[in-house]
C-alpha cells in the first residue's frame, strides 16, 4: 500500500527482481574471486558473468517444487550458464549470498534516505532564515510561556535532522557488511580470502565472525534508526497540525486550488498530509520492535527473522523515503501568518512577561520567593477574574515599591526575549 506513494528508485530497490540481481552479483563476484585464486577456471568465471541471468516466473515455478528459493534461483541460472554452473555457489550457503545482498539493499536504501534528509535540512534552513525574527509565542504544556521566533522552531528541526543524518550514516556503515563463510561461519569449504575479495568488489566490509547468518543486531540498529527518523518527522508534522488548529492558525499546510477538505463541510482546511505522516511513523516504530525481536535466533540460525524482514525492511525504507519527501514539500509550501502570531502573543494580556517582572524585582534585592508571590497573585487575577495583568502590576504596592512605571513598561517588551536570536542562528551558520 505504501509503495504507490514512493519514488520509483526506492520501490525498485526492494523489488524481487533487484533482490535476485543483487544475489546474482554476489555469486558472480565469488566466482571471479575463485578464478583469481585458481580454484575454478578463469574461462568459466568469464562465461558465468556473460551468461548468468534469471527469470522471476521461472524461479517461482521451480520453487513450487523445491520449496527453497535459493535452490530455485540457482537452478534457473544454471539453465542459462550450462556446464560451468557447477562452479556457482561453490562452498557457499544460502545466507552467504542472501544476507550479503540484503546488506547491499539496506546500504543503498540508506543512501536514498540520506539524500532526502539533506534536502529537507536545506528547506528547513532556508525557511528558518525567512522567519528568523518573526515573533511568536512559545508554549510549554500547551500553555503560553514566553516569546520566541518562528525561525527558532525551524532551525531546531533542522538541527534534529542533522542528527538523524548522522544516525543514518552510522547505521549504513553498520549494515554495509558481507559474509561468505559457509554453513556455520567457519569457512569449512571456502577460502576466507574470497570473502575479502567479494567485499572489496561490492563495497562491503567482511564481518569479523558470523554464524550461518550476519547477526541481526545490525539490522535492528538500522531499523531503530529509521524509527527515530520517523519520530522526528512525526514531531514536526504534529507541531504543524497543532499550529493549524482553528483556535491557533499561525501556520498551515498549503491548500491547493480545487482541493476539498470535507465531503460534508465546504469550509474545512485539514492538515491531512501531516496526519498521514503521524500515522505512518507508527508503522516504522512498530517495525523496529519486530527487528529487535529478530535478534534472537536458535543456535547458529533459524529463519524466523526472514519472513519478518521481507516486510519490515522494504516497508520501513519506503515509508521513511515517502514521509521525508512529503514533509519537505509541506514545509517548503507552509503558509505562515506572522500577524496571527503577534495577535496570539497578546491573548493572555501580558502574562507571558511575568518572569521578566519577577526577575527585575529580584534584581532590586527582593527575595525570589516574595517576588514570585507578588507577581503570581496578579497573574491569577488575570486567569480567574479577567483583570488586566499590566494594570494589576502597576497598582500592586509591593511591586511598585521597587519598580517605576518606566521599568514596568520595559518589562512588557517582547524584543527583550529575542535579543540572542542572531547568536543562536550563528551556531548553525545562519
Amino acid at each position: 500500500m505504501i509503495e504507490r506513494y514512493t519514488r520509483p528508485e526506492m520501490g525498485h530497490l526492494w523489488s524481487i527482481e533487484n533482490e535476485w540481481q543483487q544475489i546474482l552479483n554476489v555469486e558472480m563476484a565469488a566466482c571471479d574471486a575463485m578464478a583469481e585464486l585458481g580454484e575454478i577456471p578463469k574461462e568459466a568465471a568469464k562465461n558465468i558473468r556473460a551468461r548468468a541471468k534469471f527469470e522471476v516466473p521461472r524461479i517461482r515455478e521451480i520453487e513450487s517444487v523445491t520449496h527453497h528459493d535459493i535452490i530455485a534461483f540457482l537452478t534457473n541460472v544454471a539453465e542459462h550458464v550450462g556446464e560451468d554452473s557447477k562452479y556457482i555457489h561453490k562452498g557457499l550457503t544460502s545466507s552467504d549470498v542472501k544476507d550479503t545482498a540484503i546488506c547491499m539493499m539496506m546500504r543503498d536504501s540508506a543512501d536514498i534516505i540520506l539524500g532526502d534528509l539533506r534536502q529537507f535540512r536545506e528547506v528547513l534552513r532556508r525557511r528558518a532564515k525567512e522567519f528568523k525574527h518573526t515573533p511568536c509565542i512559545g508554549r510549554t504544556h500547551g500553555i503560553h510561556a514566553e516569546p520566541m521566533t518562528f525561525g527558532l522552531k525551524l532551525v531546531l528541526w533542522s538541527a534534529e535532522i542533522e542528527r538523524d543524518i548522522e544516525r543514518v550514516e552510522r547505521a549504513k556503515k553498520r549494515v554495509s557488511v558481507c559474509k561468505l563463510s559457509g554453513a556455520v561461519g567457519t569457512y569449512s569449504n571456502i577460502d576466507p580470502r574470497i570473502e575479502e575479495m567479494v567485499g572489496k568488489a561490492l563495497g562491503l566490509t567482511p564481518v569479523r565472525l558470523a554464524t550461518q547468518v550476519i547477526q541481526r543486531d545490525r539490522h535492528a540498529e538500522y531499523m531503530t534508526t529509521l524509527a527515530i527518523v520517523a519520530s522526528t518527522l512525526e514531531k514536526i508534522a504534529t507541531e504543524v497540525r497543532n499550529l493549524q488548529r482553528t483556535d491557533i492558525r499561525e501556520a498551515e499546510e498549503y491548500f491547493s486550488p480545487g482541493q476539498k477538505g470535507s465531503s460534508a463541510m465546504p469550509h474545512k482546511r485539514n492538515p491531512i498530509n501531516c496526519e498521514r505522516i503521524s500515522g505512518m511513523a507508527r508503522l516504522v516504530r512498530g517495525n523496529a520492535v519486530a527487528a529487535l525481536e529478530d535478534i534472537t535466533l536458535w543456535h547458529e540460525r533459524d529463519i524466523s527473522h526472514s519472513s519478518v524482514e521481507r516486510v519490515i525492511l522494504p516497508d520501513s525504507t519506503i515509508n521513511v523515503d515517502y514521509c521525508t519527501k512529503k514533509l519537505t514539500d509541506i514545509i517548503d509550501k507552509l503558509l505562515v501568518y506572522p500577524d496571527k502570531m503577534l495577535h496570539d502573543m497578546e491573548r493572555t494580556g501580558g502574562l507571558i512577561y511575568s518572569q521578566r517582572i519577577m526577575l527585575t524585582v529580584v534584581g532590586k534585592g527582593v527575595l525570589r520567593e516574595d517576588a514570585y508571590k507578588w507577581v503570581q497573585r496578579n497573574a491569577m487575577k488575570r486567569w480567574m477574574e479577567g483583570q488586566d495583568f499590566r494594570t494589576s502590576v502597576e497598582n500592586d504596592p509591593d511591586i511598585t515599591k521597587y519598580l517605576t512605571k518606566e521599568e514596568i513598561d520595559d518589562c512588557f517588551d517582547y524584543k527583550y526575549f529575542l535579543r540572542h536570536v542572531d547568536m543562536i542562528f550563528e551556531r548553525f551558520g545562519l
